[in-house]
C-alpha cells in the first residue's frame, strides 16, 4: 500500500496527515473549520483515498496559514505515497459538475510543479475567502511535484464551485496515480 504520514508544526499551525493512495475513501478530518472538513471528506471519498487530518491553526488571525499549510502537508504526503512513481499512469483528468458549477482538472504527476488556476470567482463561503483555495492548490502542487490545471468553466454558488474543484482534483489524482505497468512513464527515464 502506498501510504504517507507527516506532521508539520510551526508557530502558526499544527498539522498531522495520514494518507493512503490505495484506500477505500475513508476519512477522519478535524480542522476546526466545518467547510474544510467537508471538502477533505469529499476529496477522500471521490479519490478513494484513506485520509486522516488533525489540524489546528491561528484561525483567530485568519484562515490563510491553516489552509496553505494543509496544502503543504498534503502535497508532501502525495509525493511520499507515490514512492518512485514507477508504473503509474501519470496523467489524470476529470470533469465534475456540482449542480450549476462545472470544473475540469487536468494533471501530470511528472515531477515538475506548475499551477494553472482559472477560477473566475471571488467572495466568501461563510467567512472563508475562496481565493485561499488557490494558495492551497499551489502548496499541494509545489510539494507533490505535479502540474495541475484547474478550470472552473461556470457556476454561481461558491460552495458548488469549490466542491466541484475538490471532487475533480480527487478523481484526477486517483486516475493519474493508478499503477498500470512497471516502468517510469517518461522517455527521459526519470520523473
Amino acid at each position: 500500500m502506498r501510504k504517507a504520514s507527516l506532521k508539520r508544526k510551526t508557530k502558526e499551525t499544527d498539522i498531522k496527515i495520514e494518507f493512503n493512495l490505495d484506500g477505500n475513501g475513508q476519512a477522519d478530518i478535524t480542522t476546526s473549520i466545518g467547510f474544510l472538513d467537508h471538502m477533505f471528506e469529499l476529496f477522500a471519498f471521490h479519490g478513494k483515498f484513506d485520509l486522516t487530518i488533525e489540524a489546528k491553526g491561528d484561525i483567530h488571525v485568519d484562515y490563510h496559514h491553516l489552509i496553505e499549510d494543509m496544502g503543504i502537508v498534503l502535497g508532501k504526503c502525495i509525493d511520499k505515497a507515490l514512492e518512485d512513481r514507477k508504473g503509474i499512469k501519470r496523467y489524470g483528468f476529470a470533469s465534475i459538475p456540482m449542480d450549476e458549477a462545472l470544473t475540469q482538472v487536468s494533471l501530470d504527476i511528472g515531477g515538475r510543479a506548475f499551477l494553472v488556476y482559472n477560477v473566475p470567482f471571488e467572495g466568501c463561503i461563510r467567512d472563508i475567502d475562496i481565493g485561499l483555495f488557490e494558495e492551497f492548490f499551489r502548496a499541494v502542487v509545489n510539494n507533490a511535484k505535479i502540474s495541475l490545471h484547474v478550470n472552473v468553466l461556470y457556476g454561481k454558488d461558491l460552495h458548488h464551485v469549490v466542491e466541484s474543484m475538490f471532487k475533480a482534483f480527487a478523481k484526477a489524482i486517483h486516475e493519474a496515480s493508478r499503477v498500470v505497468g512497471e516502468s517510469l512513464p517518461s522517455t527521459k527515464g526519470t520523473l
